[in-house]
């Protein structure tokens, strides 16, 4: 191979990762890659004013009544879908067939594809945070509302896009159906490459429908370039579990566009500029029976003039 030829892959590939944004973790590339400090200097829209992820703060957040459960529709369907290492993460694409509605969402909106935000090395790899907690890993299915053909479309509507996000708990014991999750991921490991899970269905990862009355929502953003500024955001307050084993065999799977391994892919969480961040009326549910528990306990013992 002469010079001039590899010149030319030389200058193709610093080109290609000049262009690129990156997370933190894959900062290279003699510092031409843009981190998230920088995104917002080639896409515009990741400096704004309602931008994904956030802390929730539990003491500033305003019960909302008028916040329903939702209705999943063709969660429990068993499906077909494509997984492919997108450079940045691993998108798990979604058919038409799985939708959603309620919520006080407004409209109805279309499945179009779930993909995780995880750390490495024990380390937490959730977007949104807790009281300032960053939880171990997090899960985004996206919905598109109806009739936009494709999120392109979606993004010029303040709540074009409907993203609820699950968080994950470590715990002892494997969550029984992740290993079809990370045995798909070992298959993707390169930037392009693809595979398919056959009989797969949504509600063997996420909990059921009557737990999930409790969430917060906020209006937000996506939380990659160009952080569109078009998401309803639900965060729901179930979480999902999940062993040490099987993060760390999810955080060792794939590669970034850049071969580096694909750790540490989260945004840090963005200023709240004002903007409210609402919970279901379910999610005080518990606070409130027990509170009325002791009301009656008290009675019951006849020590309510002790109560103010």
């Amino acid at each position: 191979m002469d010079f001039s030829l590899y010149l030319l892959i030389f200058l193709s590939l610093l080109s290609q990762c000049t262009a690129q944004w990156c997370y933190q973790s894959q900062y290279s590339c003699d510092d031409t890659c843009r981190d998230p400090s920088r995104w917002a200097a080639q896409f515009p829209s990741c400096g704004g004013l309602r931008q994904s992820p956030i802390n929730i703060v539990t003491s500033k957040v305003h019960v909302n009544t008028a916040l329903p459960p939702f209705d999943f529709i063709g969660h429990t369907n068993r499906i077909n879908i494509t997984v492919e290492n997108k450079g940045h993460s691993a998108h798990f694409a979604l058919p038409q067939s799985v939708r959603l509605t309620g919520g006080a969402l407004p409209g109805h909106y279309r499945a179009a594809q779930f993909h995780f935000h995880w750390g490495g090395n024990g380390r937490p790899g959730s977007e949104h945070t807790i009281d300032g907690e960053r939880f171990p890993m997090e899960l985004h299915i996206v919905h598109i509302k109806e009739p936009y053909g494709s999120l392109a479309e979606a993004e010029h509507d303040m709540a074009g896009i409907a993203l609820l996000a699950f968080l994950f708990e470590e715990t002892t014991d494997d969550h029984p159906h992740l290993d079809t999750v990370i045995a798909a991921l070992g298959q993707v490991q390169n930037n392009g490459s693809a595979t398919v899970i056959s009989n797969f269905r949504l509600s063997d990862i996420i909990p059921a429908a009557k737990d999930l009355h409790s969430y917060y929502r906020y209006v937000g953003s996506m939380t990659t370039p160009g952080c569109e500024q078009a998401v309803a955001w639900t965060v729901f307050h179930k979480t999902i579990s999940i062993s040490s084993q099987q993060l760390d065999a999810i955080a060792q799977k794939c590669r970034f566009w850049t071969g580096q391994p694909m750790t540490d892919i989260f945004r840090p969480t963005q200023p709240l500029d004002g903007r409210i961040v609402y919970r279901s009326e379910a999610s005080s549910a518990l606070t409130s029976a027990i509170q009325l528990w002791f009301v009656v306990f008290s009675v019951v013992l006849g020590t309510t003039g002790l109560i103010h």
